[in-house]
């Protein structure tokens, strides 16, 4: 529990271990000024009102998910309150519960189901070659059943409640998310189930982050380079004012800057196979600041691990040749692990040669 940055953070100087090589601080390349119509926001509301803006908030969507990877979504069904509550809970839980209770939560150990842990998620965090500057609580919210509440956190005391009903409700809005990326990539006509139910969304995990106010900004990450290994995620920035998460475009940082009521939606490495590469799965970090503390939540959506995961067979054709072979998502999600930080090479193994 000691080694959680959350206690560390007010050291002086910083802390060795958190400063990162010189070729990958912050600063490197080039950062596009905040503004708040860089990464497309879209408002879902219009969804239903008629099939001329229903088409355009597909187009809306691919368009985003094929220039970005990112996009921001408003009016999309679930409450501010709902969602204010949550990024309270997860203060109290990061800020405010006790030692004793902080320590129940603790674990090293990357194979335990619900665990607060600091920097990476791997087990010897001595050993790591530099530490994130970020603590993290992850656990299963999906499938939700009474075991998996009874892994949750017990304190503070309504988070089992709050964040169960946000799991629920960000789920469904996952899969609306994704049924309008189905109709948009022609893998269905928005029928039935939909092409994206079933075992390539079976589960959902929730990584609740938290990054303390930091001395030197510019030597150090809360999550470096990287892209999601999963299907869809859904993020929940925690403040309307305190920025961080950056998304690589052609060369440089963009800011998703947090946009009142919103959720940042990115496209998975799964969901760019499964497009055969019509969706683009960005590359992305965030960075800290000196002044404030930032919090967010990410819901995961993957495949169950033996899901059989290929481009969809509708969208391969002599013009259109497949890019990529049919794997299992464990044998991805263990050599994403291997290749953490090589971004360049987590879909290597699973392209076919051209």
């Amino acid at each position: 529990m000691e080694k959680l940055i959350s206690r560390r953070y007010k050291e002086r100087p910083m802390p060795e271990g958190y400063i990162f090589p010189p070729d990958v601080r912050p600063g490197k390349l080039t950062v596009v000024p905040l503004c708040n119509n860089t990464i497309p926001v879209i408002d879902l509301g219009l969804d239903g009102e008629g099939a001329a803006q229903a088409c355009d908030i597909v187009d809306q969507i691919l368009e985003a998910s094929q220039e970005f990877g990112f996009f921001q979504v408003i009016k999309h069904g679930i409450s501010e309150n709902l969602l204010k509550e949550t990024v309270g809970l997860l203060k109290e839980l990061f800020q405010e519960l006790p030692d004793e209770d902080i320590a129940s939560l603790y674990s090293d150990d990357p194979n335990k189901s619900c665990r607060l842990f600091t920097s990476t998620s791997g087990e010897n965090f001595d050993a790591e070659p530099v530490h994130f500057w970020r603590d993290s609580l992850k656990h299963p919210c999906h499938p939700l059943s009474e075991e998996c509440y009874q892994l949750w956190p017990k304190k503070p005391t309504r988070y089992r409640d709050v964040v169960g009903e946000c799991s629920t409700q960000v789920r469904e809005l996952a899969w609306k998310i994704l049924e309008l990326m189905s109709q948009g990539l022609g893998l269905g006509p928005g029928l039935g189930p939909g092409y994206f139910r079933g075992e390539v969304s079976q589960e959902m995990l929730l990584s609740a982050n938290y990054y303390p106010p930091c001395p030197e900004p510019s030597l150090t990450l809360g999550l470096p380079k990287h892209g999601d290994p999963n299907l869809l995620t859904i993020l929940l920035q925690g403040d309307d004012h305190v920025s961080g998460l950056q998304v690589l475009k052609d060369g440089e940082w963009i800011s998703v800057v947090p946009f009142p009521h919103a959720l940042v939606v990115n496209v998975g490495y799964q969901l760019q196979v499964i497009s055969n590469g019509k969706l683009k799965s960005s590359e992305h970090r965030v960075v800290t600041n000196s002044s404030a503390a930032r919090i967010s939540a990410g819901f995961f959506v993957m495949p169950s691990h033996d899901c059989l995961i290929e481009p969809a067979a509708t969208l391969i054709n002599a013009s259109n040749p497949q890019l990529y072979k049919g794997f299992p998502y464990k044998d991805f999600f263990l050599n994403f692990g291997k290749t953490l930080g090589k971004t360049e090479q987590v879909l290597d193994r699973f392209k076919l040669q051209g």
